[in-house]
């Protein structure tokens, strides 16, 4: 263990006096620029499919790797692959495989994050990665005003993992960039590089400090927020009608409430997140004597816990302290999830753990720049970003397989020798002091982003924030056709039933027998369908319609809005009628009638082929679930019905139903509403 760490110590320091001798040269790029036409050496050579700015960084790229940029061209050109190698990509892609090794090799130093030139040159790599190729469109100079957009952004960023991951990456810079430009400007990146740096230190202080330590020790638990310890701001405690101010600290494995005493706090209760033990996290309401008047709480209950415990966090407005601390928990919480779900073994467990570190120091560093502007914590955590997204357990899935494929080669070298792949989230914070890596350093390990292509993560990632799009596009929808008031609500719902009611009513006609030619018509032919046992061809027919109607409507109003439906407002209430309508009307049935509506607006949009995903898979799922039923007989049709039903949570299907349900559920979400006109009478 003693040579190892002697052997690491002088690796970071050659690396760290390679790196810094770079980046500490004051040459503006225009000087930069004549010195490699100069550079007896050949490290400062010109690369003419190189752009000048290009040019610049992969020279600093070669200084840092100690590698001439021959040597650097030439392995690239030997090592990648043709279709990475193809004029027209050629430039960005060699630029990323220079940025990348070097940055691999730059963010095992364990101070880079505090670093002013780190700090710098990653920007620069963002400028360059926007003009690789000496074909690109001249570049403004380089100045403290250059600004750098999304596309460079999720591209550098997520190579260093203190900065930015895959799957939060967009939302990172969506809060970073300037919202009328949506472009990042060097001084908010060195504000937001210098936020993560004091977060960092402020995790290894109350991490060493933390008077917890003799109960964490046995698991290595690291502090990742403590909130309660001013007396004007503290944590309130419930628990049945017992309610206690005192501390509250966050690890990375468990909760702990520490009461407080007259001058000292109470031996602390542990709230544990990382054994299965079904717990739960969610929002809740708070108040004086039990009643339910403030948002500013959160409930924690597992089935170690006799009843819930609810944590307050007071404030004067507002409830941001309360959604940031449910954020960071669940975090934690999903993160181990996670781990027992894909069952990782102690590497994987604690690569998956880092990440959702990191992600909560990343978390912290934007609040404390933007203390005044509401942020949505979920979005930039990404166990809990994944829980929403669309598609979120293929996420999940694809991110154990490269967790387990780092955990089977936790090594110096990336599986080529190259150094092409980023460094993983558990060497990062390795590397920042804040853990201990034993005997394996676990160092340029295949990470989330792969030179000149898109890893299966940033694939997925990119389908489900375009599908999570469409949903919150969809919900849109849903949200502006939601009218007010049980009348107004029954009068909507009548209007959309109007066509069942008329088809209803006309069948209720006939059954009456008022027109006997009419009712012995439809008697006939109904027993005759009856019985010759051609009902089921009924049913596909209708199938088999809606499926070409849908089809037709598309087609012939491509383009064109739907109509709205138009509906007669009932007339207004005077005072007394209003009190006696809120009297009568119970919420829960005007909830129930609502949501009815909006069903019943979802299906007029498909019926209607609104021009969307969920259009195309309702005509597809239509044909499938027709044309069988052509084929198979009614008792085969019906015993597979009740098997589905029967088998559906037997062992072997549990987990194909729990994916097939959130499917159905993700495609409902996606449909949008069709749109309502209220028409005053």
């Amino acid at each position: 263990m003693a040579m190892m760490d002697k052997t690491r110590n002088i690796l970071e320091g050659f690396m760290e006096g390679s790196f810094k001798w770079a980046l500490s040269r004051r040459t503006t790029f225009d000087e930069e620029f004549e010195e490699m036409g100069r550079s007896p050496s050949g490290r400062r050579k010109w690369i003419p499919e190189l752009s000048p700015m290009a040019n610049v960084i992969v020279g600093r790229c070669s200084q840092i790797l100690d590698v001439s940029m021959d040597e650097l061209q030439h392995n690239f050109d030997s090592e990648a692959s043709n279709a990475i190698k193809k004029p027209s990509n050629y430039a960005r892609n060699f630029l990323e495989y220079c940025c990348f090794r070097a940055l691999a090799l730059m963010t095992q130093v364990i101070s880079h994050p505090s670093d002013p030139k780190f700090r710098r040159l990653t920007f620069d790599m963002m400028l360059a990665w926007e003009a690789p190729s000496s074909a690109s469109p001249p570049s403004p100079k380089v100045n403290k005003d250059s600004t750098v957009g999304l596309d460079a952004f999720t591209r550098i960023a997520p190579a260093i993992p203190i900065i930015a991951d895959v799957i939060t990456c967009s939302n990172i810079f969506d809060v970073l960039a300037n919202p009328s430009s949506r472009r990042l400007s060097f001084s908010v990146y060195e504000k937001y590089l210098g936020g993560l740096d004091r977060t960092i230190k402020k995790m290894k202080s109350q991490t060493e400090s933390s008077l917890l330590l003799g109960i964490r020790s046995k698991r290595g638990e690291r502090i990742l927020e403590v909130d309660g310890t001013l007396t004007t701001q503290p944590v309130l405690e419930h628990v049945g009608i017992s309610t206690w101010p005192g501390r509250l600290t966050l690890s990375d494995h468990a909760l702990y409430f520490e009461a407080l005493k007259v001058v000292t706090y109470d031996k602390p209760k542990v709230y544990d997140l990382a054994d299965d033990l079904k717990q739960v996290i969610k929002p809740e309401l708070t108040g004086p004597w039990g009643s339910r008047l403030f948002d500013k709480a959160v409930m924690y209950k597992s089935i170690s816990l006799s009843e819930p415990v609810i944590m307050e966090f007071p404030e004067l407005t507002g409830h941001s302290r309360r959604d940031y601390w449910l954020a960071i928990m669940q975090e934690v919480l999903y993160a181990h999830r996670f781990i027992k779900k894909f069952q990782l073994e102690v590497a994987g467990k604690e690569e998956a753990l880092s990440k959702a570190v990191l992600g909560i120091l990343r978390l912290q560093a934007i609040q404390e720049m933007f203390s005044s502007v509401p942020v949505r914590f979920e979005a930039l955590l990404m166990f809990n970003l994944i829980d929403q997204l669309p598609g979120g357990d293929l996420i999940l899935e694809i991110l154990a397989e490269m967790i387990a494929s780092k955990s089977l080669d936790q090594s110096n070298q990336s599986r080529s020798g190259s150094g092409m792949y980023s460094i993983s989230a558990f060497a990062i914070l390795s590397n920042l002091g804040v853990v201990s890596q034993g005997g394996n350093d676990g160092k340029l390990l295949v990470g989330d982003i792969v030179v000149g292509e898109m890893t299966n993560l940033e694939k997925v990632v990119r389908e489900s924030r375009q599908n999570y799009k469409m949903v919150e596009e969809a919900q849109a929808t849903v949200d502006g056709v939601k009218v007010d008031g049980i009348d107004t609500n029954l009068a909507v719902m009548k209007e959309l039933l109007y066509p069942v009611t008329e088809i209803g009513n006309k069948v209720l006609f006939l059954a009456a027998w008022e027109d006997p030619l009419k009712s012995l018509l439809f008697c006939s032919v109904f027993s005759y369908v009856i019985f010759r046992g051609w009902l089921h061809y009924v049913f596909v027919g209708l199938l088999i319609f809606m499926a070409i109607f849908m089809l037709l409507t598309r087609f012939c109003n491509q383009g064109r809005p739907i109509d709205e439906l138009k509906v007669k407002a009932p007339p207004p209430m005077n005072a007394m009628e209003q009190l006696l309508a809120v009297q009568t009307a119970i919420s829960q049935a005007e909830e129930l009638v609502q949501d009815g509506n909006i069903v019943l607006l979802k299906f007029r949009a498909l019926l209607l082929a609104i021009p969307s995903q969920a259009t195309d898979r309702a005509i597809m799922i239509l044909m499938l679930v027709a044309l069988p039923l052509v084929f198979l007989p009614c008792k085969l049709i019906l015993l597979m019905l009740f098997l589905e039903v029967f088998t559906r949570y037997s062992p072997l299907r549990r987990a194909s139903t729990e994916r097939w349900t959130r499917r159905l559920r993700e495609w409902w979400f996606s449909i949008p509403a069709a749109p309502v006109l209220l028409e005053k009478g």
